[in-house]
């Protein structure tokens, strides 16, 4: 037994040193760091902050004062307009009715005196029996009596409206999100209507209120498409669209922001008013678009790398031209010549080695990029790093900040932000 052990130990120590005496030199100094180009969606979009509000909301008050006598509706009921939701306690408004009544009759009753009192001074005066001092006397009493009939006539209309205003209805349908008294309470209509309710006339359509910075409000536009979440179902992406982008700014902090609009469809009744949504303005977006993450784009090879990865890509292609798909050489006249493909990325070939595909970058979600390439097709490795005994990650951090001798001067195509990051 002791002699087998012996002799399985020896023939894994010659193993090993037979792998590692004929492996290939490069493959044993080089490690990478990849990621797979991938086929997928990718949005760019400026993110803010905004509160989820009822479309339309009404406040219901009361033109009349008093003690709320009845309430017949709370919070989260569904109502009608014309619907009666409470009652203030009429009493005092019933006994101003009255006294109005009595003023009226009175005033009619001193009408009909003046009325007859003018018409016998008239028959007098055509006798010749009446001074013309007695005629002007009874026509201004007539029309004296005549204006303050008008004017018990108009105090008993107010009485009765007032009544009727001790009944509050609904002035539209929705729901009550807000009751502001209780009964036995005395409310005071004085200067302005004391609020008694407040109305969501439908909580089916509602609206985002979205603060956006002024660095940001110039990629807004009317119409545009919104995805939002909020913390309560925070697993589900909500829709809505730009409705208005209001003109008035504010100013906090020496900040300059605008309030943005966004309708939000909520037929499902799921969000409620005074939510916080996280907004995502989509500004760019591209279907089925060849991707890359940006840890490649952001890499930069070391100078041997480099070096070896072009060589590779000569080789392959002046070895490969006959084949379909095999990747073309792009030197640096042909990119000066005015070629679109402005960066460069490192890729590992069919036979693990590294070789160079130009690239041009399109939109970026700050995680992937699109890009269009040449050489680069979907499932393809693309390096983002080099771990072989911490040599090349030195060279290549040290280099991170060269510029690609292949990337053209031209800049007209800059954007702000994670726009479009671009290869070394």
């Amino acid at each position: 037994m002791r002699r087998l052990i012996l002799v399985l130990s020896g023939l894994v120590i010659v193993g090993a040193a037979a792998w590692f005496g004929f492996r290939n030199p490069t493959e044993a100094a080089q490690s990478y760091r990849t990621v797979t180009v991938e086929v997928g969606s990718v949005r760019r979009t400026i993110s803010a902050t905004g509160t989820l509000e009822p479309k339309t909301t009404v406040e219901v008050g009361t033109q009349v004062s008093g003690q709320i006598a009845e309430i017949l509706v709370d919070f989260n009921d569904p109502v009608e307009a014309g619907q009666v939701i409470a009652r203030i306690d009429p009493q005092n408004l019933a006994t101003a009715v009255t006294q109005s009544e009595i003023s009226l009759r009175k005033a009619k009753a001193d009408l009909a005196d003046k009325q007859r009192e003018a018409t016998r001074i008239e028959g007098l005066y055509s006798r010749d029996l009446a001074a013309e001092v007695d005629r002007t006397t009874a026509a201004y009493g007539l029309e004296i009596a005549q204006a303050n009939y008008e004017a018990a006539q108009i105090d008993l209309d107010r009485a009765e409206q007032n009544l009727q205003y001790a009944t509050i209805r609904a002035p539209v349908s929705g729901v009550v999100i807000e009751r502001s008294v209780d009964v036995g309470q005395t409310v005071a209509a004085s200067l302005s209507a004391p609020q008694l309710f407040v109305l969501a006339a439908d909580l089916g359509e509602m609206q985002i209120l979205a603060t956006v910075d002024e660095s940001d409000v110039g990629e807004v536009k009317q119409g545009q498409l919104v995805e939002f979440t909020v913390q309560a179902y925070p697993t589900e992406t909500f829709a809505g669209q730009v409705r208005q982008i209001r003109l008035q700014p504010s100013l906090q902090d020496n900040v300059v922001s605008y309030t943005v609009v966004i309708a939000v469809d909520n037929s499902r009744e799921v969000l409620l008013p005074g939510m916080t949504a996280t907004v995502d303005f989509v500004v760019e977006e591209a279907q089925d678009a060849l991707t890359v993450a940006n840890a490649a784009l952001r890499y930069r090879p070391s100078e041997s790398l480099l070096a070896e990865a072009m060589e590779n890509s000569r080789d392959a292609s002046s070895g490969q031209s006959s084949r379909q798909n095999a990747p073309r050489e792009i030197d640096r006249e042909s990119r000066e010549a005015g070629s679109p493909y402005r960066s460069m990325v490192i890729y590992l070939g069919a036979d693990g080695q590294p070789r160079v595909a130009p690239i041009r970058t399109g939109i970026s979600d700050g995680s992937v990029t699109t890009v269009e390439s040449p050489v680069l097709e979907e499932g393809m490795t693309v390096v983002t790093g080099q771990s072989s005994g911490g040599a090349s990650d030195a060279s290549s951090s040290s280099s991170s900040t060269t510029r690609n001798p292949f990337e053209s001067n031209d800049n007209s195509n800059r954007r702000r932000g994670p726009g479009r990051p671009g290869g070394f």
